[in-house]
């Protein structure tokens, strides 16, 4: 068998392969991430790994619905507040 993806490869790869078409991030429970990343290192927990690559700068998650959403950093929607929608749409 080939060497082991680290982390990092783990997850890009991931997101690149499991995206659907018109998406730029994956479900980390709907796309199957969470499953395959701890059947790939033997039940180790994805949330922590992938929260601290999230802190590292290497990918971005944002909050959704039954989990989490991951995204390569040059892929991620821009960061907004509820707040700032609003405003938005008041016009303000």
């Amino acid at each position: 068998m080939s060497e082991k993806l680290s982390y990092e490869e783990f997850v890009k790869k991931a997101i690149v392969s499991l995206r659907k078409e018109g998406y730029k991030g994956i479900h980390t429970v709907y796309s199957g991430f969470n499953d395959a990343f701890k059947k790939y290192f033997n039940g180790e927990d994805p949330i922590k790994i992938t929260n601290q690559l999230a802190a590292e700068g290497k990918i971005v998650i944002r909050p959704v619905k039954g989990g989490v959403m991951l995204y390569l950093p040059e892929d991620a929607p821009a960061s907004r507040t509820r707040g700032e929608d609003a405003l938005e749409k008041m016009g303000l």
